[in-house]
């Protein structure tokens, strides 16, 4: 290389880089700034090496909270065991199923199931490589950068969703107890097999959209996906195991009792024998996001689980109405589902989530003041994790003290399988209660019944329950 070239690269190269520190970049300057403000003395300097050497939860424990929980609640729904969605993101069926076997033994006062997860799972994850497949050819028209495009491609299938999933899903196909199709290790820990489908299911986006592209009619299209889901049907057998279609079974009592004698059922006709009727059209959703208006009705576009399904509504509330829903239906035994970012200031050890848990601001000399619709905004929070409300505390006044709700993570998790909140990291941290239409007050239905604003998937708040 030439010395005269060799010499206008490095200036180049100077050049840019002081063009870069000019329009933004972190400067001598700016650097010298930053390192006056920091004043480490001796004190400090320990809780350097503290930090180090510690979990900032444990340094961040605040030890006035650290006293016995009260576990006295003044409404309490009927205990029923606890689940295990293992290393899976499945909450929201958990907490779906429990809903549903919940209703089933306060309808007949006795009786009580644990249905198969793995059932609807398989389900579950066969309908989404259908939407997303589809989804594909519908989008075929438009660039591989467009967002909608995007979408299916980045997000092929996943073990999130929410209870209309749930609604969708069992109204189709059924359901089965637990026993006659149990869990496999892969419904227990979904990451590989769901890797290996994402993969594949990419690969038969892209020969979908080729085909589109090129003109292919409908039914070669059809022809073509048919072909694709039957391999992804193929390693969810292999993964999940033969959905069953028929088997016989006994209802039991609470005490473990055999209670009638064995039958055989499809999977719809068990279905229809402890659900009793279509899901769809009987609740509503409601979410807490304060970045919008009230008393208005969203719709999220393609969150859903089945083509042919419903796309994922709600009617946007103050909180006071969601507890005031909530209040009303724990009143009449009925257990809700509900989901929360479940990880802010929440202490696995004790299964307690209260904002006084943790003082993470005093531990680094700053405050943490975002509202909850900042914290939307910026995707530092939104609704992660769905579990079954199943009680509340009241005050004199009847208002929320503490609420409390049946997790999925095994029964030895926090409070033999409950997790207990105060009422002020409900109003922070709860995003979303289902709730059957008795215990929606006309204002609310009202709302809800209106047209939708259409949102898109992308928005910070619509991650689906893991």
């Amino acid at each position: 290389m030439k010395k005269a070239t060799l010499i206008m690269l490095t200036t180049g190269i100077v050049l840019s880089a002081a063009a870069q520190t000019k329009n933004g970049g972190i400067s001598e300057q700016m650097l010298r700034d930053i390192q006056k403000e920091q004043h480490i003395d001796n004190a400090e300097k320990a809780l350097m090496n503290a930090i180090a050497g510690n979990s900032i939860d444990d340094l961040t424990r605040s030890h006035a909270n650290q006293g016995q929980l009260d576990t006295y609640f003044s409404v309490e729904t009927k205990k029923q065991s606890i689940t295990d969605q293992k290393q899976s993101g499945r909450c929201w069926m958990f907490s779906g199923m429990n809903v549903l076997r919940a209703d089933f033994q306060k309808r007949t006062d006795s009786l009580t199931v644990e249905f198969s997860q793995a059932y609807l799972f398989f389900w579950d994850q066969l309908e989404k490589a259908n939407l997303m497949l589809q989804g594909v050819i519908d989008c075929a028209d438009k660039p591989m950068d467009d967002q909608r495009v995007q979408f299916f491609f980045h997000y092929p299938i996943g073990d999130g969703g929410t209870f209309c999933g749930v609604a969708d899903l069992a109204e189709k196909y059924g359901l089965v107890p637990s026993e006659v199709m149990p869990e496999t290790f892969s419904s227990d820990n979904t990451s590989r097999a769901r890797a290996l489908i994402s993969s594949k299911l990419r690969e038969y986006g892209l020969e979908l959209r080729s085909m589109a592209q090129k003109g292919k009619k409908q039914a070669a299209l059809e022809k073509a996906k048919t072909r694709m889901l039957s391999q992804i049907y193929r390693m969810l057998q292999f993964t999940i195991g033969n959905p069953v279609e028929k088997f016989t079974y006994a209802f039991k009592d609470s005490k473990g009792k055999t209670v009638g004698k064995t039958k055989e059922y499809t999977p719809l006709e068990f279905y229809k024998e402890v659900v009793g009727q279509q899901l769809n059209g009987t609740f509503i959703m409601a979410m807490n996001d304060p970045r919008r208006e009230y008393y208005k009705t969203y719709e999220v576009e393609y969150d859903r689980h089945t083509y042919d399904g419903h796309n994922w509504k709600y009617v946007n509330l103050p909180m006071e109405d969601i507890e005031q829903m909530a209040i009303a239906a724990l009143k009449d035994g009925r257990k809700l589902y509900s989901s929360y970012d479940v990880a802010k200031f929440l202490d696995r050890k004790r299964g307690y989530a209260d904002l006084e848990n943790f003082d993470y601001g005093t531990l680094f000399g700053t405050t943490f003041s975002m509202s909850k619709a900042d914290r939307i905004a910026t995707f530092d929070s939104g609704s992660t994790h769905a579990m079954t409300l199943s009680a509340v505390d009241l005050d004199e006044k009847g208002q929320p003290k503490k609420w409390k709700v049946e997790n999925s993570w095994g029964a030895s998790w926090g409070q033999q399988g409950s997790l207990i909140m105060t009422a002020q990291w409900f109003r922070e941290f709860m995003f979303r209660l289902v709730v059957p239409n008795e215990y929606v007050p006309a204002k609310v239905m009202k709302a809800y019944n209106t047209t939708p604003v259409m949102v898109m998937p992308e928005d910070p708040l619509f991650q689906l329950d893991e």
